[in-house]
Parts: structure tokens; C-alpha cells; sequence
């Protein structure tokens, strides 16, 4: 269907992604921080981002705004679960930056795939 890359650096959520993911027929590669999520893009470009935004190296606002910039099509889901501050004030941010959308951890599986859907139709 689809080629996926998910960026969090909990490896429990980028599995748990995956998995759920590639059930629904995804092609999904992963990675750990903004700085190999870019570089996975570059080497071979996604339909779809889900990325985290509190991470080490390069956090997920940075990687939106990055990748907004040179794809400006580029469909991008950001989630998290907060950090110094509440998650709600990240994914305000995230969706200013050009998140398409923005989901709230700990998600259910039913929102991810609604999303993933909507954002690939």
C-alpha cells in the first residue's frame, strides 16, 4: 500500500507502530531520532511520516519543519506524550509547523489507522 517511516525514540512504540502498520499492508521502516528519520526520507522517500517530538539528536518539531519545507505534500502524522511541557502544547505546535494531524500517547490502535487512512486516501 504504502511506504511508512515512524520516528520515536521508545522503541516499545516503533515496534508496536510497525507491526500494527504492516497488518494493514505498510511498508514501514523506523528510526530512532529526527536526524535518521531525514536520512531515511532522503535515501528513500515515504508516502507518510508518523513522527514523536520530545527526542535526543533532533526532535520532531524540528523534523516536521525540515521536511515540510522540501515536501511540501508530504503527509505527516506527530505524536506524543508530552515532556517539560503538556503534550497538547507540543501537537499545537506540531500542527503549526505542518503536522496534518496530531495524536495524543498513549493512543489506541483505532485512532493511528484512522488517521493513516484518512491521510492516504
Amino acid at each position: 500500500m504504502a511506504r511508512i517511516i515512524v520516528i520515536d525514540d521508545e522503541p516499545y512504540i516503533l515496534l508496536m507502530l510497525k507491526k500494527m502498520l504492516e497488518k494493514e499492508g505498510h511498508e514501514v521502516e523506523m528510526a530512532t531520532n529526527g536526524v535518521e528519520g531525514s536520512e531515511l526520507f532522503e535515501q528513500n522517500p515515504a508516502d507518510l511520516i508518523i513522527t514523536d517530538i520530545v527526542m535526543p539528536e533532533k526532535e520532531g518539531l524540528e523534523t516536521i519543519m525540515d521536511l515540510r519545507v522540501k515536501n511540501p505534500q508530504l503527509k505527516i502524522i506527530a505524536i506524543s506524550g508530552g515532556g517539560r511541557v503538556d503534550s497538547r502544547e507540543y501537537l499545537n505546535s506540531a500542527q503549526l509547523l505542518g503536522a496534518n494531524k496530531t495524536i495524543q500517547k498513549p493512543f489506541k490502535k483505532d485512532e493511528i489507522i484512522q488517521a493513516v487512512r484518512e491521510l492516504l486516501k
